[in-house]
């Protein structure tokens, strides 16, 4: 089963090249333990398109071995070089940039949202691949609660960087995932109630008591602080 999750994740750096960007992967081959939700939020797509560009069903049934695109049909998922210049009369004129891909609009009902943990200093972290995280110190054993209402996705520790994760789908664009968790209280499949506790603080990368906690809106980590209710 299985997309929509670094800690919510840590080791996903894009690595810049001097002279050229480099490929990221085109394909992925899907490992036991894997969901459609993990791969997609490892790889920073919406789990709805990876779905779609490999005829995936809305069941998102994936299976070991099963090889995934990871790009749009025809797509090679790199940037193409420049093309050389024109010149003389017949050359064609040059076609309009095309406007950069505007983020799709949240869809389904709203989320009410509310802070994970009650009390606790939060730091708002930048992702190595891109978007916003919430790093929250607390105790060992805090109660972590579901930001919202929704179904469980995924829960597990195969996404480098997140320690003992919890991901969960609120509708149709959001997802929140919960990081470095030391005891996970709910299962995949399972439905959550918002504020219902769904685990317990363990430590993060540096050793000490803290929660690493994201919202994704159609795949793209966004600001937690502009979604929480202020404290």
């Amino acid at each position: 089963m299985g997309r929509w999750l670094a800690p919510w994740l840590l080791a996903l750096s894009l690595l810049a090249g001097c002279s050229s960007t480099p490929d990221r992967p085109v394909t992925y081959t899907v490992k036991r333990g894997d969901t459609l939700y993990s791969i997609a939020y490892r790889h920073k797509v919406d789990y709805k398109e990876l779905a779609s560009w490999n005829r995936i069903g809305r069941d998102y049934v994936i299976h070991p071995g099963q090889t995934l695109r990871l790009y749009p049909p025809g797509s090679k998922g790199a940037r193409t070089s420049t093309p050389p210049k024109a010149s003389g009369r017949s050359a064609t004129p040059p076609k309009a940039p095309t406007s950069p891909r505007q983020p799709a609009i949240p869809v389904g009902p709203p989320v009410q949202w509310q802070w994970p943990v009650s009390g606790g200093t939060a730091t708002l972290t930048s992702r190595p691949n891109g978007g916003n995280g919430l790093m929250i110190v607390g105790k060992l054993g805090d109660d972590i609660r579901a930001a919202g209402s929704g179904r469980v996705v995924y829960t597990g520790s195969g996404l480098l960087g997140y320690g003992q994760l919890v991901i969960v789908k609120h509708n149709e664009s959001y997802l929140s995932a919960y990081g470095h968790l030391q005891a996970v209280l709910i299962k995949e499949g399972d439905a959550v109630a918002a504020g219902q506790r769904i685990a317990t603080m363990g430590n993060g990368p540096q050793g000490s008591p803290q929660l690493y906690f994201e919202i994704r809106i159609n795949g793209t980590p966004g600001n937690p602080l502009t979604l929480l209710p202020q404290r």
